[in-house]
């Protein structure tokens, strides 16, 4: 295999500023005096006062890490930054750990993937959950996953797309170097496959690249052109609701008005989906988990000021409800969604994904090499994956999947979500 050059993330944020320790300019190369633990310990303990754990803990080793290498090539003794070891068990030193990540079973995954594609209003949302959950896949490398590296039976990790705070979207390796083949079932890579070929991916402007997933909505380059659904609200005197209402559920709307906003669809060459031709060419990170994901996960909208969190109102019909839209939605729904698994994440499904492997009975070799972890020990290094080892696998998965999908079909047999429905009809004719 070809060496490939260690190439290190984009800082996401600048760290708060640390006194630098004066060193004696007379000295060695070795002679450096490096600042002691107590300046670090008190600048870290500074730092929590005002910004959050998580964020001083990377911050913490970031600083470690910048010192190691220091260290290394024989700028300083010692690394001031590195926390001491072997001192026995400290009272209060969970205090700091955050909660235990949320986790769901299959049935859970498949409902939150068919909520984020009623939520988004298509069936990409759908596909990308889905495979997320089954494959352990990072947020970035989903984002930056390229068609040309969703082949069959496996999806190739090559890249991610890493968010900086300015917007920013960088093509760069994946975390780690963690650059890894991942086996995908075979109704897996249909259902990624039957996606390219419904969605059609064209070179994004950022990178020049055909990227599996696409942003939600439209991009914001202003050359929109085209009725929109709030121009035939505003000439036919009604809310984009109400016109959501005739497109969708005519017979929910009275005779006069749909009438009066068939006519102002004539009039204008309104053309259903027409505002959204052009979509964004990436999701953004926090957009996907704060507006599709916690609500089809949680079944609440997050609180926005002026608004407050709030339910997802939904119509009834079809199930599992469809999400209302527009002014007054909540006066015109008839219900609102129960949890599914709270506090759930995107990054949850990874540790989902984790968890459905052990309760498989899968190597831990073979999970390690699933997830881009690398285990540096002995006992791992003579440890090697088999095709048994894959195969095996691979039909537990399938399994956990065909029982979602029977318990989903059980519910109810039909999904407003096309793909989703798709996959539902040919499971209702075998039980049959």
């Amino acid at each position: 295999m070809q060496n490939r050059p260690v190439q290190r993330h984009p800082a996401q944020r600048p760290l708060p500023p640390f006194r630098r320790a004066d060193v004696d300019p007379d000295s060695k190369p070795h002679g450096g005096v490096p600042a002691p633990h107590s300046d670090v310990d008190t600048w870290e303990k500074q730092v929590k006062a005002a910004y959050a754990a998580s964020s001083v803990k990377t911050w913490r080793s970031t600083l470690h890490l910048i010192l190691e290498d220091a260290a290394d090539e024989g700028l300083i003794a010692s690394n001031p930054a590195a926390k001491r070891r072997g001192r026995g068990k400290r009272a209060g030193r969970s205090r700091d750990r955050g909660p235990e990540k949320v986790i769901t079973d299959p049935l859970g995954l498949l409902l939150v993937a068919e909520r984020a594609a009623l939520l988004s209003g298509r069936d990409d949302e759908f596909v990308a959950v889905v495979l997320k959950g089954y494959t352990g896949m990072r947020w970035g490398e989903m984002a930056g996953l390229e068609t040309r590296y969703a082949r069959p039976g496996a999806i190739r990790v090559e890249h991610q797309l890493y968010e900086l705070d300015s917007g920013e979207l960088v093509r760069c390796p994946p975390k780690d170097d963690s650059y890894r083949t991942i086996d995908a079932m075979d109704w897996l890579s249909a259902l990624v496959a039957d996606h390219i070929a419904r969605t059609k991916p064209t070179p994004c402007p950022c990178h020049g690249k055909r990227y599996v997933f696409r942003g939600q909505g439209t991009a914001r380059t202003g050359g929109h052109q085209g009725a929109k659904l709030v121009d035939v609200a505003r000439l036919s005197g009604v809310s984009t609701g109400t016109v959501s209402n005739v497109l969708n559920h005519p017979h929910r709307v009275a005779e006069a008005t749909r009438v009066r906003i068939e006519k102002a669809i004539v009039d204008l060459g309104f053309v259903r989906g027409g505002a959204v031709l052009e979509h964004a060419a990436h999701w953004r990170r926090n957009g996907f988990a704060t507006w599709l994901f916690t609500p089809a996960a949680s079944g609440w909208y997050p609180k926005k000021a002026p608004q407050e969190a709030r339910p997802v109102p939904i119509l009834a019909e079809p199930w599992p409800g469809v999400p209302a839209r527009g002014r007054g939605a909540t006066d015109r729904a008839d219900a609102c969604w129960l949890p599914i698994a709270k506090g759930l994440t995107p990054h949850g499904l990874r540790h989902t994904h984790r968890t459905a492997m052990e309760d498989l009975g899968a190597e831990k070799v073979l999970m390690d090499e699933r997830m881009g972890h690398l285990d540096g020990s002995v006992s791992a290094r003579y440890a090697h994956v088999t095709p048994g080892m894959r195969r095996r696998l691979m039909l537990g998965l399938t399994r956990q999947w065909e029982a979602a999908l029977d318990a989903r079909l059980a519910l109810c047999p039909t999904s407003p979500v096309r793909v989703l429905n798709d996959l539902l009809r040919p499971r209702a004719a075998v039980l049959r």
